[in-house]
């Protein structure tokens, strides 16, 4: 993109502060800047005209899932089906990265979180070696697909090479980066971060799939025949990833998807709930629950509303191609964002000056006709470090560990 072409584009959208420093750029920061300009999506900034209107939901129900007694019955069924599957080469295993450790302090990867006691031992460790369980059993690899975002790519990509990937084979973990949103104020411009750097955020996990296809690494996925995609987040150290049972539950079920769920600790709990919405299945999140759905019980006297998703999806890859190039729904997220001033300096506000644009993989799920609930014990695989102590910390991971015979 030439200047002059810039200048015009930025004009038509009200964003001419973006080329405010450029006289004072050198000539490859210009370019760099240029660049930047011509990838942005400005129809993203649309969507702040709806900002202060709450999305309106379907008719919410209860949402059965195949429960933990259900599965310890077909256990032997279900494993037998996903290490078919596993061992056919029709299972990917995607870990989405992309953020840094900042409320655990540390301004790295969050997947570099040391998270031993005795010695070191790392977030991506953990899953890797989660992951391994199976790849032993099945005797086969998996493909992994590693997430990362343009603040951490390298360190993630270096932290992997230098630990040697954590004995997994090098040629069956491939790395790809989020694609970003521009970040605004509250007036709907768009902040720059540098003088010749536009303030861009990762565009939510929702933006995964995109990601992978607009990266060209859909295209490995497609010339390994991977037909299913267990997507998962790097903050939970004890899930399970290409679980056998998990794969064979959701191939039998006929379902384009499948999730795994917790029961919820207590009512109040703040976790999604899965549930159908419309009649296509659906998450609600605990804020947009009312009392009576709270609260509401079944005949045995258990919570209507009670399984708690725990970010880890399995997906047909056929009907996630369909549904990409569909509209999904933008989330307007308010934050701190750090920016320069008019007079070009650097300013960390604290507290929050404007908003980001996320997608949601609870979208994605709604997207499609099915999605099976399979219930898993949370003690063995939910134990999320999300804070340094208290619920959901380092503190409350580490207990679980132990119980489940990890030396620390």
């Amino acid at each position: 993109m030439k200047l002059e072409e810039a200048k015009e584009v930025l004009k038509q959208h009200g964003q001419e502060q973006l080329l405010r420093f450029y006289g004072e750029l050198g000539e490859k920061e210009q370019e760099e800047l240029l660049a930047q300009i011509e990838s942005l999506d400005f129809s993203l900034l649309k969507n702040l005209s709806k900002k202060d209107h709450a999305e309106e939901r379907g008719k919410l129900e209860p949402l059965a899932a195949v429960e933990i007694a259900e599965i310890e019955e077909k256990r032997e069924e279900f494993k037998s089906v996903g290490l078919d599957a596993i061992r056919a080469g029709k299972v990917g295993a995607v870990l989405l990265a992309g953020g840094q450790g900042t409320r655990l302090g540390l301004d790295r990867p969050k997947g570099v979180l040391n998270v031993g006691l005795t010695k070191e031992l790392y977030l991506f460790e953990c899953l890797i070696r989660n992951l391994m369980d199976v790849t032993k059993e099945a005797g086969v690899s998996v493909p992994l697909y590693v997430m990362t975002s343009e603040k951490n790519h390298e360190d993630t990509v270096g932290f992997f090479k230098e630990h040697t990937y954590f004995g997994y084979p090098p040629e069956d973990v491939l790395f790809f980066k989020q694609q970003m949103a521009p970040s605004v104020d509250y007036e709907g411009k768009i902040y720059l971060e540098e003088k010749g750097k536009i303030s861009l955020s990762p565009n939510g996990n929702g933006g995964w799939f995109s990601s992978m296809a607009g990266s060209g690494v859909l295209e490995d996925v497609k010339k390994r025949g991977v037909e299913w995609l267990n997507v998962f987040a790097v903050d939970n150290v004890l899930q399970r990833i290409a679980d056998p049972c998990f794969i064979g539950a959701t191939i039998k079920s006929g379902c384009a998807s499948g999730a795994k769920v917790v029961s919820k600790a207590e009512p109040q709990e703040r976790v999604g709930v899965l549930c159908l919405e419309d009649g296509k299945p659906s998450i609600v999140e605990y804020y947009e629950m009312t009392d009576e759905m709270i609260h509401s019980c079944t005949d045995k006297g258990e919570l209507s509303y009670r399984f708690g998703v725990i970010l880890n999806y399995l997906f047909r890859v056929d009907k996630l191609e369909e549904i990409m190039n569909r509209y999904m729904p933008v989330h307007i997220v308010e934050k701190k964002i750090p920016y320069l001033d008019e007079a070009g300096n650097p300013v960390k506000p604290e507290e929050p000056n404007g908003y980001k644009f996320e997608t949601l993989v609870l979208d994605m799920i709604h997207e499609l006709d099915d999605c099976l609930p399979y219930e898993v014990v949370r003690e063995r695989e939910f134990a999320p470090i999300k804070n340094r102590t208290g619920v959901d910390s380092l503190e409350s991971a580490r207990e679980l560990m132990r119980k489940n015979g990890i030396e620390l």
